[in-house]
């Protein structure tokens, strides 16, 4: 039983990460650049596993019961994609501000720490997904099957986001040229307007 509530929590859990967003699309870009990747998967793994643990102990019903939270939510979700989304554009229009960024000053880790939390917390399709979705599940689990299941899923974001953020340097060579900055950036600007829109649909 314990086995069969950690691999439905892997299966469900990678699922619904795995899925193109915000967060990936970000944590792929800082990888590319390599630029505090350790520091960007570690949040996002805490993040994930802090939630998904909330949701499995039944803090779904929270969220549930609590509309104008997912509201407020949804407003500084969407107006931080729509921001990210227009420099990104920028940069897809600008080739030279692209090339691997080796002229520039270095990164401020704490700008990147904020934008990575940001991407990781300011989607309520995250809570609704880890919380609400993975914690009902978890919660119908029996006996230790709900601790299992939580794990399972925690583990597809230890699998998931440790892969992308450290996978990323082996196409270190595909992105020497200004013009993958160019469409990689122009992706990034349609999925986080995309995701911004998509908010109050």
């Amino acid at each position: 039983m314990e086995v069969t509530a950690f691999l439905k929590g892997i299966g469900l859990g990678g699922s619904l990460i795995v899925a193109i967003g915000s967060q990936n699309a970000y944590l792929l870009r800082q990888a590319l650049k390599r630029e505090f990747v350790l520091t960007c998967i570690a949040i996002c793994i805490v993040c994930d596993v802090v939630l998904i643990g909330a949701g499995v102990a039944g803090m779904g019903q929270l969220i549930i019961e609590a509309p104008s939270l997912l509201f407020w939510i949804k407003i500084a979700g969407a107006g931080f994609l729509f921001w990210y989304g227009l420099r990104a554009a920028r940069s897809a229009l600008n080739p030279g501000a692209m090339a691997a960024d080796h002229n520039h000053t270095a990164p401020d880790r704490r700008a990147v720490i904020a934008a990575m939390l940001a991407f990781s917390l300011l989607n309520p399709h995250v809570y609704l997904d880890t919380v609400v979705l993975l914690g009902s599940i978890g919660g119908q689990q029996a006996g230790n099957g709900r601790l299992y299941f939580a794990l399972g899923a925690m583990a597809a974001s230890v699998i998931w986001f440790s892969s992308l953020g450290l996978g990323a340097r082996y196409l270190t060579p595909v992105f020497s040229r200004p013009r993958a900055w160019q469409i990689l950036d122009a992706i990034i600007a349609v999925i986080m307007w995309t995701l911004a829109i998509s908010l109050f649909l």
